[in-house]
């Protein structure tokens, strides 16, 4: 079985000396305890109109949608980028700006995934915390960023407790008070994304050697492909490429047919054309699309981060277990 993260000590700045504004201290403050996945999608957010509750303000609907998780009715949530966005190249616009102001807590993923981050946070104050304090990290193995870590960390569901602690962290250090809600949220949604992995090593355990293996556009489940069991290839490391060279299309080419490998994949907000030439020239099936830095749109495959993670592991299982001998 996969083993969760659990109890672990982490590097999520301190806020319980930051007295926050007396504008949403005494709004009526009232947490859903019994929270399931997030009953509203991220990016279309929580965040509403200002009803005195605090702002927490997060890089991308992915992020945005675990805190409301945690969070439940005690705060607003909002996700700078809109759900389908491709986040490694983003460029902050004046509205997020205007947005930013309001807030009162900014949650980012780091590990270099928000590159453009950094514009934003030199004209917004407000306290930032970072998700992924606390992964134990894989370095991205070639191209232009080889040697640093790959960002995709929540991709994996032993990474996603990790992070799913650091939100509850920040959250009390921002409203001490909700600090028993917060818990008691975060436990019961570590527990639904262990279930995922549970399901990726048990219904992924049949797929022999050497067709264990994971192919993709982008090097995105690097985390992923650790939890579950799984060798990984792709066609470019990171979307900030995001151009295969002939070279590397062949590469991925041999090692689809000399493994028999019975599927390859692409990531939703990527051209899959190269993929599919792939497929083609190997035989093996593209077994669709898999989502990574985005939710969709609510009514659409993955309006939750726990949706997402669903699909993808369907997905992988179906392509890998259920594909060609």
């Amino acid at each position: 079985m996969v083993s969760p993260v659990r109890g672990k000590k982490l590097g999520v700045p301190n806020f319980r000396d930051w007295n926050p504004s007396p504008r949403w201290a005494a709004a009526p403050l009232v947490l859903a305890l019994a929270l399931t996945a997030c009953s509203s999608p991220a990016g279309s957010s929580s965040a509403g109109a200002d009803d005195g509750r605090p702002l927490v303000l997060t890089t991308f609907t992915v992020l945005a949608d675990m805190v409301e998780n945690v969070a439940g009715d005690r705060v607003r949530v909002a996700s700078l980028t809109r759900p389908g966005a491709e986040i490694h190249g983003y460029e902050p616009v004046p509205d997020d700006l205007v947005r930013g102001q309001d807030a009162d807590l900014i949650l980012e993923n780091g590990l270099g995934l928000e590159a453009w981050f950094a514009q934003f946070t030199e004209r917004v104050d407000a306290p930032t915390a970072v998700l992924s304090e606390g992964v134990e990290t894989i370095p991205i193995s070639s191209g232009d960023y080889e040697g640093e870590p790959n960002p995709h960390a929540w991709m994996s569901p032993d990474n996603a407790l990790v992070y799913v602690d650091n939100i509850r962290d920040a959250l009390v250090g921002l409203d001490p008070e909700g600090e028993a809600g917060y818990t008691a949220a975060a436990e019961a949604y570590k527990a639904e994304i262990t279930e995922v992995g549970d399901y990726l090593e048990e219904e992924l355990g049949s797929v022999p050697e050497p067709a264990r293996a994971l192919v993709t556009c982008e090097g995105a489940f690097s985390y992923l492909a650790r939890d579950a069991g799984l060798a990984e290839m792709y066609l470019w490391p990171v979307n900030a490429e995001s151009e295969a060279t002939p070279q590397r299309i062949a590469e991925v080419t041999r090692y689809v047919e000399d493994n028999g490998v019975p599927a390859v994949f692409c990531e939703s907000t990527v051209n899959d054309g190269t993929q599919r030439s792939v497929a083609r020239a190997t035989g093996a099936e593209f077994a669709g699309p898999l989502y990574v830095d985005s939710l969709s749109e609510e009514g659409g495959p993955v309006p939750t981060y726990l949706d997402l993670l669903r699909h993808d592991a369907e997905a992988i299982v179906a392509g890998l277990a259920g594909g060609r001998p």
